[in-house]
């Protein structure tokens, strides 16, 4: 019996996709609906076949999931994404389903993961990368405005250190060290920003190549950063190293 297991934020779309998966005699482990429940769950069920994984979740991108947890099994993609990250599907996958999903595409998709019956090591920071290349290039902001009291205060890029999330809010430090409470999450700031000026170096922090005014090795082959004006404990998450220092030149 294959262990499946749905990540899909969209409870119909999750439910839909079961009963499809019924009608070819598969049977669902579980659905998981978010990063933080996959995380958690997934810390304690290693034993996993195949995984339909949705891109966008409602607390981030799915990509998460295998930074905090190792997991060995076969992907298949469901995303409403358009082509431009197929590719990187395609390397890091059994298969990928645009949304809605074709029952035929399903059926095809799972006749191929029966055939080569394969897990795969994602590259989620590759994924990302190719994601977030595109989407810059298309949204790039060189301001933003934040709230201060009754007043609307705005930044350019430039003077801005770093984008942070720290206990359910996403804030801004600028250059001399102040911070300023956003609307937005670090996921959608991720996408406005210019992917060659600013890097998510971690879940936490996105930073400013120009704010940078060291780097020094961690533990565990991670990197500390030193940004300007701030005393936030930055370091380089694992799985993002060899990207962030390919992003360095």
């Amino acid at each position: 019996m294959q262990n499946i297991v749905i990540v899909e934020d969209e409870k119909p779309a999750a439910r839909r996709l079961e009963r499809m998966l019924k009608d070819l005699n598969m049977e669902v482990l579980i659905q998981l609906n978010s990063v933080e429940a996959a995380i958690s769950w997934f810390k304690n069920n290693q034993k996993v076949d195949l995984i339909f994984l949705d891109i966008q979740l409602s607390d981030g991108l799915s990509f998460e999931i295998f930074e905090a947890v190792d997991i060995q099994a076969s992907i298949i993609f469901t995303t409403a994404y358009d082509e431009y990250a197929l590719r990187a599907f395609k390397l890091n996958s059994i298969d990928y389903l645009l949304k809605p999903i074709d029952p035929y595409e399903l059926k095809t998709a799972v006749e191929k993961y029966k055939k080569f019956n394969s897990t795969n090591t994602i590259d989620a920071a590759l994924i990302q990368s190719l994601m977030q290349q595109h989407t810059t290039e298309q949204n790039t902001k060189t301001r933003f405005a934040v709230k201060v009291g009754n007043h609307i205060k705005t930044f350019n890029t430039e003077e801005i250190t770093c984008f942070y999330s720290e206990y359910k809010a996403t804030s801004l430090l600028s250059r001399d060290g102040k911070n300023y409470v956003m609307d937005e999450s670090l996921n959608q700031l991720e996408n406005q920003l210019s992917s060659s000026q600013f890097f998510r170096v971690n879940r936490s922090h996105i930073v400013n190549f120009d704010a940078i005014q060291d780097i020094v090795a961690y533990s565990s082959s991670r990197l500390k950063l030193v940004l300007q004006n701030c005393d936030h404990k930055i370091v380089v998450s694992r799985e993002r190293v060899s990207t962030f220092k390919t992003w360095l030149g």
